[in-house]
């Protein structure tokens, strides 16, 4: 099964220190190497960013940074698991090395063998 899992912190205003991007790299090479991570990404600074919103048919855009938000999103991973248990142990390990913050994980839709069209909610 493949999770999502979405990390949230509070926006720093620097750069990770080499021992954490040390750190960071050791886990993802391990957890690379055994299979459970497919992809991964930091994010840059909001200020960088824009938020979109619809709503019925007005679309706002509104640039960073985002200054009111308590916890931003910092990044993200693509992992496979067995389970549900097993997500949330990798998310842990994880968060040993990233240190405070929020990670939402969800289970990933998968379609059954042979469907070919994807479903939506």
């Amino acid at each position: 099964m493949r999770y999502l899992s979405v990390y949230q912190t509070v926006e720093r205003n620097a750069p990770p220190t080499q021992e954490e991007m040390a750190a960071m790299g050791r886990l993802i090479e391990e957890m690379t190497a055994a299979g459970v991570l497919i992809a991964t990404e930091g994010c840059l600074p909001t200020s960088l960013g824009m938020r979109v919103r619809r709503a019925g048919d007005r679309v706002t855009v509104v640039d960073g940074p985002f200054t009111e938000a308590k916890e931003v999103i910092a990044g993200f991973a693509l992992i496979e698991a067995a389970s549900k248990e097993e997500a949330l142990a990798h998310t842990k390990r994880f968060l040993e090395v990233a240190g405070d913050g929020v990670c939402e994980v969800r289970q990933l839709y998968t379609p059954p063998a042979g469907d070919t069209h994807p479903r939506v909610g």
